[in-house]
């Protein structure tokens, strides 16, 4: 056969503008409305820092049609776990404490969340496509629990890299083979400080390179508050302030995901600042529109010049902008596209909030073991 001959046939799949122009594609699905869509997630995040109570607490409401992150409505939707660092006790005492709460602390376990403890070694994308081939017409949610509990090792003169992406590869190949699934796989982070979130995933950049979307739960050891990154290639890229309530209780912290986000710039912008410097920052990014150094003097108790050189080493620091002569203004966000109205009231009675504490009741205190 000629090289000619070989050839032919390799640019049958072309299309042009005219065939694309004509098309109508159905709306990208959520399983958590601006945080988990269809096709292949990858969250990642230090150890102990909560991922699995993370995943599992979105499982539920989304088996139960409740709200994930104490806010976010979830459609109802068949849950298969991977629970694959856990035990049948462990699993139910962290679904009772999800579910449970003093309104209604018997709620059930819903009948639509699945799990399996174990993975045959080498099975991992097996296992998924026989699931996948029995409920895939049901759009369901996936979740992996963890990634490094089941990584196959490299195929002989495979690199790291090479077989990080072949994996990752195949496991979205079986996500976009059921339209409307949604599949995500727990990693760990790098456990080193990067400029760019989604550096922070562990292993090559294969992982997250063959991801639809990538999200990096992040907190400080022993503290509540957290940050939740988001980025992919269909999702809003955006950063969500979240806190860790009780006993593994993820919580948006804001009655919507706008709030989230600008309580996350504002946690973000005063990271690390002493407390006067912190103050100022929060007062500007609270203020909204540009505000004078006699103005930050006057609402927190300082003189006109000691307000402008906190103010002027804010900006250098880059935590507010200079917005003109004597003017400083918080950054102003970068929104890679519109969010739709997905959220519902924080204090609504309905099907969700019914569903147990998990989705409603975010009040009882303590701190509980995370992983």
């Amino acid at each position: 056969m000629t090289a000619t001959e070989a050839a032919r046939g390799l640019l049958d799949g072309m299309r042009d503008g005219t065939w694309l122009d004509k098309q109508d594609f159905p709306p990208l699905r959520y399983h958590v409305p601006e945080v988990i869509p269809e096709g292949l997630t990858v969250l990642a995040g230090a150890p102990k820092v909560g991922k699995s109570w993370f995943v599992l607490g979105c499982a539920l409401a989304a088996a139960a049609g409740g709200r994930a992150l104490g806010r976010i409505r979830c459609d109802q939707r068949h849950v298969f776990y991977l629970a694959l660092e856990d035990g049948d006790r462990r699993m139910q005492d962290r679904c009772r404490a999800l579910l449970g709460n003093t309104y209604r602390p018997r709620d059930r376990i819903p009948g639509e969340f699945t799990y399996v403890l174990e993975v045959l070694p080498g099975q991992i994308i097996a296992t998924i496509a026989e699931y996948l081939r029995v409920y895939g017409d049901l759009r369901p949610l996936l979740i992996v629990d963890t990634l490094g509990r089941c990584l196959p090792p490299a195929r002989n003169g495979e690199t790291a890299y090479g077989r990080d992406y072949r994996v990752m590869s195949e496991l979205k190949t079986l996500a976009a083979g059921s339209p409307g699934c949604a599949l995500v796989v727990c990693h760990h982070d790098r456990k080193a400080d990067t400029g760019d979130f989604v550096d922070a995933v562990s292993g090559t950049n294969g992982i997250a390179g063959a991801a639809d979307t990538v999200l990096v739960l992040a907190r400080p050891r022993g503290e509540p508050a957290g940050l939740l990154h988001v980025t992919g290639r269909d999702v809003p890229e955006a950063s969500y302030a979240v806190s860790l309530q009780g006993v593994g209780r993820w919580t948006l912290d804001g009655a919507n995901l706008a709030e989230a986000e600008e309580a996350a710039r504002a946690r973000v912008l005063t990271a690390g600042l002493a407390d006067r410097s912190a103050d100022i920052a929060g007062y500007v990014t609270e203020h909204g529109e540009p505000v004078t150094p006699a103005e930050v003097a006057a609402a927190l108790g300082l003189d006109n010049d000691a307000a402008g050189k906190y103010l002027r080493r804010l900006a250098a620091a880059g935590r507010v902008r200079k917005a003109g002569r004597g003017l400083y203004a918080p950054h102003t966000p970068v929104r890679m596209s519109e969010r739709p109205n997905t959220l519902s009231p924080p204090h609504t009675q309905d099907r969700g909030s019914e569903s147990g504490g998990l989705f409603s009741d975010t009040s009882d205190g303590g701190r509980g073991r995370v992983r």
